[in-house]
Formats: C-alpha cells, structure tokens, sequence
C-alpha cells in the first residue's frame, strides 16, 4: 500500500510539473470548408494577437478536412481550434477528456444558434425540399454538423433513404464547395450554414454564405433557399486540457474580447458580423453528442 502511494504521488506531482512548464510553440487549427490560403488570410490577425499575448510562437494549421483538426487535437498536435459541434462530440466521445469547451459564437440578435440553409439555383425551378426529388444533392462533409449531421437527419427522418429520394448524394468536401458546386451546376442542390440573419442577397450576416459573397464566389441572387433545420447550437471554442491553465486562460480572455478590441478580426474568425464570442459548457452540446453518437453506430 504504502508503495503504491507512493507511486500515486510521485505520479500526481510529475502531471503538476508538466502543467507547470511553459509552451514553446502555440497550435491553432483551423476547420476544413474554404481553401487554405483563404483561412489563412481570415485568420492572421487572430494568430498575431494570440502570438503577442502568449509570447511565443503562433503557427496555423488548416488540414484538407475537418477530421485532421479532430485528430490534431486528439494527439496533442493542435492546442486550439473553433469546433462545428459534430466535429466536437466526436472528439469528446473518443476521448472526453481531451479538450474544453470554452466559448461560443453570439449572433446579433443574441442567440447562440444557426441553421443548415438547403439551397439551389433560380434555373433549376426548384422551390422546396419536396421538388429536390429525382435532383442531385451534395453534403459538406462527413464531421460537418450542419453541412451533414443535422440536416441527413432531419431530411432522412421526413424522406427516408436519401439515397433513394435524390437522383445521387455527394459529399462535396466542405461549405466553400457546396455553394460553388450549387452555383456553377454540379450539383442540383445542397446544404451549406447560416445564422438565417440580415438579407440573403449578402450571404446573411455571417456563415459560409457571407464568406463566399465576400470572397467574390458567388452571387447570391442566383441562388434561393428551399429548406431550413431547425435551429443548431453554434459549435465551440475548445483548448487541449494538458495545455497550463494560464495559456487557456489568456487565450479565452483575449477571443472574448476580440469583438470589442479588434471587430475587422473577429469579423474573419466568425465568418461575419457578430455580436460576441462567449461562455459556454458541455451541457450545450449534450444533444449533438447524442445524435453524433447514434450516428456513428449505425456506420
């Protein structure tokens, strides 16, 4: 007994020490959805600020997929990133311990929540989810909560196999691609994100829809809203759990207030205007984790 205290405290006191070390190197990882040199660009002026705050070096990383920043945050190799909430209670039901939830987005009107908008062009004459019948569809991708988790159930529960009520269902490989997809004809239809506020002809006030229309991709009045989910809490600002409470201290603190010291940035980090950036737990994804998790046990 008294040996195996002693292994336990030794054990207790080296994950002290550890905790206690300072970084070297500071990992952000950055979710899969547009092209890398645009997430790049969107993202610079967070990396800098995070840099000048933590004193050392500030690296960004933007993997093809989602699943890369999943596994980079799994194995240590990323300290922080903006999770959807699918891609996040993937994370928490392989390992619950190995991130914290630690912000959210906050949309204008006060919410916390956005929507998985289906969509298609005005040429198609298509007007509704039920007129997308015997129509191409495309998906995000597979970790994308509203570009796959949210809206594949709710459809599958009104139409069934969707393999069966569209023509072919394709994962185009993020929101980016969707909405290009949509708008220059290889797919008939789709599903991309919102926060389904402001005016449709600037892509809303924030989601994947604004990005495109600031990034020159799309116009638009080309396209038009067929479908709408119900209403998805905004995914989370999660830090790696091993990293010294002081680094996800000051990391939280300065994304908190970056809408009030640095709009124009925290405009790039939430894909559009916002009102804030704050506080959230794990209760708020208790849902998504449920529905990620029957999900993965039907594949």
């Amino acid at each position: 007994m008294k040996k195996l205290l002693a292994v336990l405290l030794a054990t207790s006191m080296l994950a002290g020490a550890a905790q206690a070390q300072e970084i070297k190197q500071f990992n952000l990882g950055i979710l899969g959805g547009e092209n890398a040199q645009d997430r790049l660009a969107s993202n610079e002026c967070y990396r800098a600020a995070l840099e000048k705050v933590l004193g050392v070096p500030v690296k960004v990383f933007t993997p093809a997929d989602y699943d890369g920043v999943i596994q980079g945050l799994l194995g240590g190799t990323l300290d922080m990133a903006w999770m959807g909430a699918s891609g996040f209670a993937k994370i928490y039901l392989t390992d619950p311990n190995a991130v914290e939830v630690r912000l959210t987005t906050q949309h204008l009107d006060g919410t916390t929540g956005y929507y998985s908008i289906g969509f298609t062009r005005k040429d198609t004459g298509i007007k509704s989810m039920d007129d997308a019948k015997g129509h191409s569809f495309a998906f995000g991708e597979p970790n994308s909560t509203s570009g796959y988790l949210v809206p594949g159930s709710e459809l599958m529960a009104k139409y069934g196999k969707l393999e069966d009520y569209f023509s072919s269902v394709k994962f185009s490989g993020g929101h980016e691609q969707t909405i290009v997809g949509v708008s220059n004809g290889t797919f008939d239809a789709g599903v991309s994100w919102a926060d389904g506020q402001g005016n449709w002809e600037d892509g809303f006030n924030s989601g994947a829809f604004r990005k495109a229309v600031d990034s020159g991709l799309v116009d638009m009045n080309n396209l038009v809203e067929i479908w709408r989910s119900k209403l998805i809490p905004e995914g989370p600002m999660v830090v790696r759990t091993a990293l010294p409470a002081d680094v996800k201290d000051k990391v939280t603190k300065l994304t908190a207030e970056l809408p009030q010291t640095d709009p124009k940035c925290a405009y790039g980090v939430a894909a559009g205007d916002v009102k804030g950036f704050v506080p959230v737990t794990l209760d708020a994804y208790s849902g998504i984790i449920a529905a990620r998790k029957l999900q993965d046990s039907k594949n």
